[in-house]
């Protein structure tokens, strides 16, 4: 397949195909770049080498009139895939949408994202299905509580269960401006348990690198959580998984599943959001995993 631009993608394995989100427009505004720069950035990204890489664009409701208006000046070459995060209350959403679907020259809705409150029931969830078509997945994070709040773990993973359980696609946030907003690993692997036990697939947000770092606070990466589903699934080691720092032993892990095994992984972890650096093409393929 040649695209607009003239350029062949090169093939990109199923495990990682329209993994990677871009999240850059969730970033705070002082810091976040400019919807021209994002826009330029992800188009460029989607006709290049490494296109099939790229999943949506995520953009908070309240920057949409901005990204519409980009858009139209940049004249994609096909719609982009929209992710619309809820910014500003549930009431908008309708109007939202309705300005996505009178320019589908420009943009396809994909999915939905909120945040819900600690004690989400089943009442709220179906306020949030109103708002959402058929044909658009609606994604819920529950919030988590900080590391002082270890007693509010098991509210949190009860919430994560009940939006899985409901249909909707339950939302892990691994990282972001705060160091709080950095979840333990202990945390993540309860979740990724509650996942695979559901079947429901999830999404992750803020994985901004494609190993664990080595820094403190350690952030974490998107081979150990494709790892980490990978182990759960079987009944291996998901804390190792999570907590490996070793690039090579995990891109040889990853690399290594059967197409039983990536079917069942993509099946759970749908997408990954990335910020500042969205399309980690160069480091995937440096470790062997991509051409």
């Amino acid at each position: 397949m040649t695209t607009a631009a003239g350029v062949t993608p090169w093939a990109i394995p199923p495990l990682f195909a329209q993994l990677v989100d871009d999240t850059s427009l969730l970033q705070p505004r002082s810091v976040a770049p400019g919807v021209d720069e994002v826009v330029s950035r992800y188009l460029s990204a989607r006709d290049g080498r490494y296109g099939g890489l790229v999943g949506q664009l995520v953009c908070p409701v309240s920057r949409l009139s901005v990204l519409v208006a980009e858009l139209a000046r940049s004249a994609p070459s096909r719609p982009v895939e929209l992710s619309l995060v809820v910014d500003t209350g549930l009431g908008a959403v309708p109007k939202a949408l309705s300005t996505v679907f009178s320019r589908s020259s420009l943009l396809t809705p994909r999915t939905v994202e909120t945040a819900a409150p600690p004690d989400v029931d089943a009442i709220w969830l179906e306020r949030v299905a109103e708002f959402v078509p058929e044909d658009v997945v609606a994604v819920v994070e529950p919030r988590r509580p900080s590391v002082a709040e270890p007693v509010g773990t098991g509210a949190w993973l009860t919430a994560v269960r009940r939006v899985a359980t409901h249909g909707c696609a339950p939302k892990l946030r691994c990282g972001g401006p705060r160091a709080s907003d950095i979840p333990s690993v202990s945390d993540i692997e309860e979740f990724v348990r509650v996942v695979v036990e559901t079947g429901r697939g999830f999404t992750a947000l803020g994985v901004r690198h494609v190993v664990r770092s080595e820094t403190t606070p350690a952030e974490h990466g998107l081979l150990n959580l494709v790892a980490a589903v990978a182990r759960a699934l079987t009944g291996g080691d998901v804390r190792a998984a999570l907590e490996s720092t070793d690039g090579d032993a995990l891109a040889g892990e990853v690399g290594g599943l059967s197409e039983k095994s990536v079917s069942a992984v993509r099946g759970l972890l749908w997408r990954c959001g990335a910020d500042p650096e969205p399309v980690p093409g160069v480091q995937l393929a440096g470790l062997g995993l991509l051409a």
